[in-house]
Parts: structure tokens; sequence; C-alpha cells
């Protein structure tokens, strides 16, 4: 059976178990305590760094961008980037977005600083990042919502890896209880059908011990 190893809250591990739940493919997880280097996870990934999948034949792959791209051409049924050479531009480009600026400017700011620095021993959290991530938050919401309302999904007329990148990204921070819901209605409509989806359901069962989620995490009418 294929291996992810993963950690709880990383959106990229999340953003794999949901492309891996879509395809229908199965699957075990395997924790990485990153912080320990181990010589045969490093031989995996010298990066150091999770997502790593593990096939069914023992082939090894890397980065949740090369593991996603990986299971869409492997399995491209339902397609995670569907449509023509345009529309899959599109996918690709809000993927970019969640992955890199989304990631930048309120993920690591709040999951890296609350939770992921104490998890790889890499020091304090920083209170101005976090400041910084929950400000910075309701941008990316309101874009969220302004896509929603144009768009059946965010990236046009099919579910896609768009709204699994930008989803994987919200539970994280939603995990903490950092997602200002109350204010962005739109955005909360559109996070709702994506929990309500079968791929989300082990993402919102995900308990971190001595960290529960808030009590709306899981709760699909919230």
């Amino acid at each position: 059976m294929r291996t992810l190893h993963h950690l709880w809250l990383s959106p990229f591990c999340r953003k794999v178990r949901v492309v891996l739940a879509e395809k229908g493919l199965e699957f075990s997880l395997k924790v990485e305590d990153l912080w320990q280097r181990r010589p045969e996870f490093l031989a995996m990934n010298p990066a150091g760094e999770v997502p790593v999948l593990v096939d069914d034949q023992g082939q090894v792959m890397a980065d949740a961008t090369a593991i996603t791209e990986y299971l869409e051409e492997s399995f491209p049924l339902p397609p995670m980037i569907p449509g023509d050479a345009v529309a899959r531009a599109e996918v690709r480009r809000l993927v970019g977005w969640f992955d890199v600026k989304f990631n930048r400017e309120v993920t690591d700011n709040l999951v890296g600083e609350k939770m992921m620095k104490r998890f790889l021993r890499t020091g304090e959290p920083d209170s101005r990042a976090i400041r910084a991530g929950r400000h910075n938050i309701h941008a990316h919401l309101d874009y969220i919502t302004w896509l929603a309302e144009r768009r059946t999904w965010l990236a046009g007329d099919d579910f896609s890896l768009a709204d699994v990148a930008a989803a994987s990204h919200i539970s994280a921070v939603d995990y903490l209880g950092d997602v200002p819901w109350d204010e962005h209605p739109g955005s909360k409509d559109w996070y709702a059908r994506v929990k309500s989806r079968p791929s989300f359901r082990a993402i919102l069962a995900d308990h971190i011990p001595g960290e529960p989620p808030p009590k709306h995490y899981a709760d699909l009418d919230f």
C-alpha cells in the first residue's frame, strides 16, 4: 500500500491526502518527526521535508507539487486539473497563490509560529508574525469570496486542485481557531461545500494529542 510521510498540520501534506482520497487511492499515513532527521527519511528526500509519498511499487516522490502532478498524470480520473489549457493554467495559478502567497503571509505566520516551531523544536513563537498572519488572512478571504461569487468553484465550474490547495491551508489555520468566519460569509459558504466532500473527512477527523481543534472545526454546518 502507498505510504504518505506527513505532519498533521502541514497544508502541503493535507493537499496530497485530499487528492489521494478524491482519486479513490488507498494509502497509509506515517508521521515524520522532521527534527530527528532520520537517515532513512533523508535518503528518500534529502531536503528533509514532508510530504513524501512511497507508492505501492516502492517508488519515492517528494514535494507536494510533484506528487500531485504525478497523481494527476497516473490517475487522471477524476481530474484535479480539469479543462482546456487556459482552464488548467488558472487552476495552477491559484494553487501557486495559496501554496506560496497565502502560505507566506498567513500559514507560516499562524500555523508555523504557533504549532510547527514547537513540533520541530525551532524556537519560540514570534508574536509580531502571529499578528501579521491574523491581519493578512482577511485579504485572502475577501479574494476567495470574490472568486466564489463569480464561479462555481475557485478556478471555474469544477472542483479542482485550486480548491484543495486553498482548503488545505485554511483547514490548518482553522484547526487553531484563527479563521474569522463571521466576517467572511462568502468564504465560509465555499469552505462548507469543501468540508462536505467525502475526501475531506479524514482532515476533519485530525486530532493532535494535547491540542484539540475548536468545536466548529469538524462541523459541516458551522
